[in-house]
C-alpha cells in the first residue's frame, strides 16, 4: 500500500470499518474515573511513527491502548505488535510505562490483553524497520503463499498463486497434485 499506492477492499475491510465506525469519531467520555479518548492520535519520535489508536483510556495510575478489531482472534502476531507500537508512543509523549494494552474483538465482545514485553518491543522494531527498508528500496517483496493470505484483500492483486516460487515448482512439476 505504501510502496504502490493500491487498496482494495473486501468483506473484512468493509466489516472492519464498519466496527469501527463509532471508535473512528473522535472525542472523549469519563466512565467511572476513567477518561477514554477515541481516535487518539499517537507517535514516538525516537522510532519515527505515528498513528491513531483506536481508544487510549487514561486511568489515575495508569494509561491503556486498546485496538479494535471485527472478528476473533487471529494465529498472528500483528495485532499484538500494534498495541504494543500505541504503548510505546504513548510512553514517550506522557514520559510513562505501560505495562499492557487491550485488543477488543468485536465478534466476542471480548478484549484479550497483550503484554508489552521486550519480545514484542522487539517485535515492534523488526517491523519498523523492515518496512521502512522496503520503502527505501521502494521493493515490494515476492509473495509467498501462506495462510495470512486468506482473507486479504490484495489477494487477487499480489497473486500469490502464481509469484510464490515454492508454489510454481508445484505448479510446473506434474506429479504433484496439491494444486
Amino acid at each position: 500500500m505504501q510502496i504502490e499506492g493500491i487498496w482494495a477492499d473486501n468483506e473484512h475491510t468493509i466489516l472492519g470499518s464498519a466496527a469501527h465506525q463509532n471508535i473512528d469519531l473522535s472525542g472523549y467520555e469519563i466512565d467511572r474515573g476513567v477518561r477514554i479518548v477515541r481516535s487518539m492520535p499517537v507517535f514516538s519520535v525516537s522510532l519515527g511513527i505515528a498513528g491513531i489508536a483506536d481508544v487510549v483510556e487514561f486511568h489515575p495510575d495508569k494509561i491503556v491502548p486498546v485496538e479494535y478489531k471485527k472478528g476473533r482472534r487471529r494465529r498472528f502476531q500483528n495485532d499484538d505488535i500494534q498495541v504494543c507500537a500505541q504503548a510505546m508512543c504513548l510512553e514517550e509523549m506522557f514520559s510513562c510505562q505501560i505495562e499492557r494494552g487491550f485488543v477488543f474483538h468485536a465478534a466476542s465482545k471480548r478484549r484479550r490483553e497483550v503484554i508489552c514485553n521486550q519480545t514484542l518491543r522487539s517485535a515492534v522494531r523488526e517491523s519498523i524497520e523492515g518496512v521502512r527498508r522496503l520503502i527505501a528500496e521502494a521493493k515490494i517483496p515476492s509473495a509467498h503463499l501462506r495462510p495470512q493470505c486468506d482473507g486479504c484483500s490484495l489477494r487477487q492483486i499480489c497473486l500469490p498463486e502464481l509469484t510464490d516460487p515454492e508454489n510454481l515448482l508445484r505448479l510446473r512439476d506434474p506429479a504433484d497434485k496439491r494444486i
